[in-house]
């Protein structure tokens, strides 16, 4: 069940008994209790470069954007992070943690991914049909990589997290681009890794009726990539 609690007035001090275990350009993340689990903090904080006010309504919009895209994905049937709650006053989004491998490790060490064609091209259809669905409902995921992709332990289903990036758009190249993205993480993280992309795409198409409107447009933006290369 997805609880998801707005709170504008009620701060939580769920921060002071967390343990920061990563900070990006936009957010830090902690793990902290949570009821009687162990749950996942993201704190998007203010630039100090932007006037406050617009900082703050541009911080938590970001933060409302992500929380609906998430939940959006979730009720679609993709597998996410549950939420438990978001503060848009703190600019917080509590979820849950997951237990699991992220595929970049899996597909780097694990030997029984890195040698075995099955396992990837197993796991390339789980990505395409995960994809297939997020697009589906038009969320553009802004970041997708197989640093951002996860196998939950207890079942092996293949968990979509970090929707910092994320909005909604219902135009074929927003989702060519979301598709692309993971084309290059996957080519510069992942080498000789093309079967296994195509086979992601073969996924995609097969579950995704608008899929042919997409993967045109994925054409030209690959062409528009390598043009940009050749002029440096």
């Amino acid at each position: 069940m997805v609880i998801i609690c707005y709170l504008n007035s009620i701060h939580f001090k769920m921060i002071e008994n967390a343990i920061l275990i990563k900070q990006g350009a936009e957010a830090r993340i902690y793990t902290a209790p949570f009821l009687t689990r162990t749950a996942i903090i993201k704190e998007r904080f203010s630039k100090t470069y932007r006037h406050p006010i617009l900082d703050k309504k541009l911080t938590a919009r970001r933060v409302n954007q992500e929380a609906r895209c998430l939940f959006k994905c979730r009720k679609s049937g993709v597998d996410t992070p549950v939420l438990y709650f978001v503060n848009i006053e703190d600019s917080t989004i509590c979820m849950e943690f997951i237990q699991g491998m992220i595929i970049r490790d899996l597909l780097i060490s694990d030997n029984e991914y890195v040698q075995n064609k099955e396992k990837q091209v197993e796991l390339a259809k789980m990505i395409g049909i995960s994809l297939s669905k997020i697009h589906a409902v038009d969320v553009i995921h802004g970041d997708l990589t197989t640093s951002n992709l996860m196998l939950r332990e207890s079942n092996q289903s293949l968990v979509i997290i970090d929707f910092g990036l994320s909005y909604v758009s219902s135009l074929p190249e927003d989702k060519a681009v979301d598709l692309y993205v993971l084309e290059k993480a996957f080519l510069s993280t992942h080498p000789n890794s093309e079967e296994m992309f195509a086979n992601i795409l073969e996924s995609y198409q097969k579950n995704y009726k608008a899929s042919q409107d997409v993967l045109s447009k994925l054409a030209e933006v690959r062409l528009r990539g390598r043009k940009r290369s050749m002029v440096g």
